[in-house]
């Protein structure tokens, strides 16, 4: 992270370069003479990860308020008296890192940390964080509120997973069976449940195709081979293919259109793989024993294919399955 330290008086500056020379990430922030806290939050607010204010908590409230969107992009915001006796998560404890941080420079100063999420306070997983740390796509905001308050009510929330669970943080349990469950970890749809989906980013598709093969026909492909499959969308991490397609405009649109990284593999690794159809046609065209299947393999370093190689006009496609464990989250960003 990279924090930005904002003091106002003598002894502000004299605990933030004390904070400063034990963090390496914070940089101390001077306000020039006459400058307004709300003008040089302002004028950095894009430029951190977050910040501690070493001033009255009414001061810092004020000054950010209009600079504030969304918990996703907000960085994160602490306050901490002159004395150095509390240091307050005031924004962005989650995601924004503010509840960790906190706990960090509690440490240096020896202070007292006030985190007033719900979740922590009672010891409970906070999804949000939970999901990231673990790449998984969240429900829509609306739903992990409501699985959010229902956690703090009711202290855990069943889980259905269909991936390998290593562990599980405080306040989810897992179960064997849909039907009992408040939360699916899957990338298949389950479409008759009800319940809040977070889906785990573990699928590969390998994608051949003609020159020239326009951006709107993998789209086609893609949307009949999901429908058929009944997997979802968002459990797509990306896209895969020979070198040869490293040019091809169609693809890399593609990718680019729904923010897919596409990882290329040259005739030589893809040759590597044993068991699979051998496709003539490729081995013609670019030396290779196939592409889809083979490329999409080799990106999600697995022997596991969702869906054999599947033949369009111009394109062909195939989906490999990524290996993906659940950890629980103090576990995960210990290895961060």
């Amino acid at each position: 992270m990279k924090i930005g330290l904002i003091a106002l008086t003598k002894g502000g500056y004299i605990l933030a370069e004390k904070i400063a020379e034990s963090h390496d990430s914070v940089t101390v922030l001077r306000k020039s003479k006459g400058q307004k806290v709300a003008d040089l939050l302002n004028k950095e607010w894009t430029n951190f990860d977050g910040f501690i204010c070493v001033m009255a908590a009414g001061i810092v409230v004020r000054s950010i308020a209009p600079l504030l969107g969304d918990k996703r992009s907000d960085p994160c915001v602490l306050v901490v008296d002159e004395k150095g006796t509390n240091v307050i998560s005031l924004l962005s404890g989650h995601l924004g890192g503010g509840n960790a941080l906190t706990l960090e420079i509690s440490a240096i100063l020896g202070a007292n940390p006030v985190i007033t999420t719900a979740s922590d306070t009672l010891g409970l997983v906070a999804l949000d964080l939970w999901a990231e740390v673990n790449d998984l796509v969240p429900p829509p905001k609306e739903i992990l509120t409501t699985l959010s308050t229902k956690l703090v009510n009711v202290g855990s929330l069943k889980l259905f997973a269909d991936v390998e669970v290593a562990s599980l943080p405080p306040g989810l349990q897992q179960v064997k069976r849909t039907d009992e469950a408040d939360i699916i970890v899957s990338h298949s749809l389950y479409i008759n449940s009800d319940c809040a989906f977070f889906r785990p980013r573990n699928i590969v598709i390998g994608s051949g195709c003609n020159r020239g093969t326009p951006v709107e026909e993998f789209e086609s492909a893609l949307v009949e081979l999901l429908d058929d499959l009944n997997f979802s969308r968002s459990s797509i991490r990306n896209l895969a293919s020979i070198d040869k397609k490293n040019d091809e405009t169609g693809l890399l649109q593609f990718g680019a259109d729904n923010d897919w990284r596409i990882d290329f593999f040259d005739k030589e690794a893809i040759n590597t793989k044993n068991n699979l159809e051998i496709s003539f046609a490729a081995l013609k065209a670019v030396g290779a024993i196939g592409v889809a299947e083979p490329a999409s393999l080799l990106s999600a370093k697995s022997n596991l294919l969702l869906s054999r190689k599947r033949k369009w006009k111009n394109i062909t496609m195939a989906m490999a399955q990524v290996p993906f464990t659940l950890s629980a989250q103090d576990q995960v960003q210990q290895n961060r």
